[in-house]
């Protein structure tokens, strides 16, 4: 019992307070810096799942498989990646419409900013962040290549930047909706690495990423729309208020600013499809100049063939264990008469 508050800090969301509602008290939750301690706490989970999930699962299929140093340290990532997006997306489905956000996309922006926050909504953001913190350092645990180590901070950065940004200024909601888009795309991106990696010839699953990736961008790019073009400016409360968790509803009464905070999602958004189009180009040049290769090797097995064949005609030919000639008739030793 003496240590019971201290354990509750590091397992259990803080700063919950009693928001009275018309069927009675419903108890939420705010962000504070205790929050770092429950993050700490989870982020020491993440690495013993992460050891779990490698020692257990995808080393034994790395035995099997006989993967190259390249081809192994990308099979981990991916293995990895796809158990953690999996997880996520069915848990943020499961808040997202049990809290109906889907149901009723107005509440994305009504009632902003939303400062207090569900039980599930609020742990779900600790333990996103606490995942992405801890991916610093498994790089080290790892062991990653160093060429790699570039790439993989950037993206955890970006996805850092963007849950504590949403988390930090009461935009949970709207950034639930684009963690599932975002998830469900990477799903099965890592999926295809996956498969690929244990059957080279078969990319099925990268078309499909292909088309889940175009049609997430398309509901990403409109739901920026929707909410930034016209739900935060029809706010009721427009007044810079800190101390409420209203940082910029205000700005958005500025067309200007509006406009020029969607022309950069617009931008971003086209960069991100400029570099998809350009990996999808790639893997298809590289799929037709493999292909074309594999027919030059046929035709030039064929032409070897041939080529056996006629040089086996010019010389005459077996049948039935005599020798043919080349008009097919069977050749004959001329009898020498007798003096």
């Amino acid at each position: 019992q003496v240590t019971a508050k201290h354990a509750f800090l590091f397992i259990l969301p803080q700063y919950n307070v009693s928001v009275p509602t018309a069927d009675g008290e419903l108890v939420q939750y705010h962000y504070g810096l205790k929050d770092l301690v429950t993050i700490l706490f989870y982020i020491f989970i993440a690495i013993i799942l992460h050891a779990v999930v490698q020692e257990y699962v995808l080393d034994k299929i790395n035995r099997r498989l006989h993967l190259s140093k390249v081809k192994h340290s990308k099979f981990n990532e991916s293995g990895q990646l796809v158990a953690f997006h999996l997880t996520s997306v069915i848990w943020c489905l499961y808040v997202v419409v049990t809290e109906g956000y889907i149901s009723n996309p107005r509440s994305l922006w009504e009632n902003y900013p939303h400062v207090y926050l569900p039980y599930q909504v609020k742990f779900f953001y600790l333990c996103q962040l606490a995942y992405w913190l801890h991916a610093l350092p498994e790089l080290y645990f790892q062991k990653v290549r160093k060429e790699e180590i570039p790439r993989q901070l950037r993206c955890i950065a970006l996805y850092l930047l963007h849950i504590a940004g949403a988390y930090l200024l009461n935009l949970t909601r709207l950034g639930l909706i684009l963690l599932l888009l975002q998830y469900l795309a990477e799903f099965f991106f890592h999926m295809a690495r996956l498969v690929y990696f244990t059957d080279e010839n078969n990319e099925k699953l990268f078309n499909v990423w292909a088309v889940v990736f175009v049609v997430t961008r398309l509901f990403t790019l409109t739901l920026y729309i929707l909410v930034i073009g016209f739900g935060l400016p029809r706010v009721e409360s427009q007044a810079l208020d800190p101390e409420r968790g209203n940082f910029f509803s205000f700005l958005f009464n500025n067309i200007l600013f509006r406009m020029s905070v969607l022309l950069l999602v617009c931008l971003f958004q086209a960069s991100v499809m400029w570099r998809f189009i350009h990996f999808q180009l790639r893997r298809w040049r590289e799929y037709w100049n493999e292909q074309s290769s594999r027919k030059r090797a046929a035709a030039a097995a064929t032409g070897t063939r041939q080529q056996t064949k006629l040089l086996k005609r010019d010389s005459g030919y077996h049948e039935n264990g005599v020798v043919k000639a080349e008009n097919g008739t069977s050749p004959r030793t001329k009898k020498l008469k007798s003096p």
